[in-house]
């Protein structure tokens, strides 16, 4: 029996649909085979069909370049370490100690720090009292924060002194002994290049007590201008401990670091330090103390230059005013 004309079209789109599948591009000439012509009959030569849509194919992938192209033959910048800006605080004014207290671990409450219980900030009532409460509370968190980064920071600094070596077409690796409060610990960093930056590793050994412990990673942009660390407690205690975000102008010379408890389950997971240098006038360097317990946020700004500066303080003055001190560090009436 001879096909139908809809027959006969619906075999002519399946093939196009197939072809067009197959990204194929051709032309297919349709006759009619149910019944073959006598050798009589004038053959009628079948209509030409429309050629049948060509799909462009998707362009192949590209390979992968090889990383020895992607990125630079030598070992990643390293960025800063993780250091507070105290030089104005170094020491505390010879003014009597008086029983001004300064809240200790308020915001690394949570963290088991050595020493931290026995800091005291020697602050003193009277003409110093701003000067002795700004600086008693810097000289607080720094030594918190140096005590609780000491063996991180330490085996960090070491690897500006060592050269590293290439493990395969993007990372490097630095491994080195270091001492440590008399005892000596293994440092492993690893640089790898990543996507418009760096990431590092740092693995810590320690004989008898702990292997490869990765107490913390990081990345930063090439350039080594901004970037993060995320800190984890001690290998006892692997929890997560601290986030640092960080930022730094090489040229204009000025900086920012923000130190933020990220315990997990702490009463004080939230609150954090910042700590900033500028080229702001008067005053070129400040702190952010945030105690995330009781809500309360201790500014202090300061030129470090003349030592002049100011703090703020709602629960320790009462209010949201400033209150300053001279290069002297007397208490003065603010500007």
């Amino acid at each position: 029996m001879k096909r139908t004309g809809f027959q006969m079209g619906l075999h002519i789109l399946i093939i196009i649909a197939m072809l067009s599948l197959m990204a194929i591009g051709c032309e297919k000439k349709t006759e009619d085979v149910s019944t073959a012509p006598s050798p009589q009959e004038t053959k009628t030569p079948a209509p030409a069909t429309e050629p049948s849509p060509t799909v462009s194919p998707s362009p192949t992938p590209t390979a992968s370049p090889t990383l020895d192209s992607d990125y630079p033959d030598e070992a990643p910048k390293l960025p800063p370490s993780f250091g507070l800006d105290t030089d104005v605080f170094s020491s505390l004014s010879d003014t009597a100690p008086s029983s001004e207290p300064i809240a200790q671990g308020a915001i690394l409450a949570s963290i088991s720090l050595p020493g931290k219980d026995t800091i005291s900030s020697q602050a003193a009532w009277g003409d110093q009292s701003h000067w002795n409460h700004a600086s008693g509370n810097v000289l607080v968190w720094s030594a918190i924060i140096v005590t609780g980064l000491a063996i991180p920071v330490a085996a960090f600094v070491a690897a500006f002194d060592n050269t590293p070596y290439r493990e395969d077409a993007n990372t490097w690796i630095w491994s080195y002994d270091v001492n440590i409060a008399g005892k000596k610990h293994t440092a492993e960093l690893h640089g790898s290049y990543i996507e418009d930056g760096v990431e590092l590793e740092m693995y810590i050994s320690k004989e008898g007590e702990f292997e490869k412990f990765k107490w913390y990673y990081g990345e930063s942009d090439m350039a080594g201008t901004e970037g993060f660390w995320l800190i984890k407690e001690n290998p006892s205690t692997p929890n997560d401990l601290l986030r640092i975000d960080w930022e730094r102008d090489p040229v204009e010379g000025t900086n920012e670091i923000k130190y933020e408890n990220i315990k997990p389950g702490a009463p004080e997971k939230g609150g954090y330090i910042v700590t900033s240098v500028t080229n702001d006038t008067p005053y070129d360097s400040y702190w952010d103390i945030y105690n995330k317990g009781k809500d309360n946020h201790t500014y202090i700004e300061w030129n470090r230059t003349t030592e002049e500066g100011r703090v703020k303080d709602a629960i320790r003055f009462g209010g949201n005013e400033w209150h300053c001190w001279d290069a002297n560090h007397q208490n003065i009436d603010c500007p």
